[in-house]
């Protein structure tokens, strides 16, 4: 089994118009799915990220540089992560087309982890 990234991607401010009590029932959604992934052996880990960009590092010719980002033209944001344990990329894509993300209009980049 290899692991995989799941980043999931969001328009900045996707889930600032919902009340508290929704916003406790999308975080349960998450929640049972990451429960779920547990349960069928597939569930490595994941983290909500805070609702900024962040920031970028970069070294140009010696000198590091620091500027908010990476989608500060879009606001587009990763909201959070799921590392998940699949057979390959079409068993990955598999089990994040069941992750509530899509279902809130979210967009799923998956990646797999090259384990040295």
């Amino acid at each position: 089994m290899s692991v995989f990234m799941l980043f999931l991607h969001e328009d900045q401010g996707q889930f600032d118009n919902r009340s508290h009590d929704e916003m406790m029932a999308v975080i349960k959604e998450y929640g049972a799915w990451a429960q779920l992934m547990r349960e069928k052996g597939h569930y490595v880990g994941g983290e909500k990220l805070a609702d900024d960009a962040g920031k970028v590092m970069r070294n140009r010719s010696g000198k590091i540089g620091v500027t908010d980002g990476p989608y500060a033209e879009t606001k587009e944001l990763v909201g959070g992560y799921f590392s998940i344990k699949a057979a390959d990329y079409a068993e990955a894509c598999r089990l994040a087309e069941s992750c509530p993300h899509l279902k809130y209009g979210g967009r799923i980049e998956v990646r797999m982890v090259h384990e040295f």
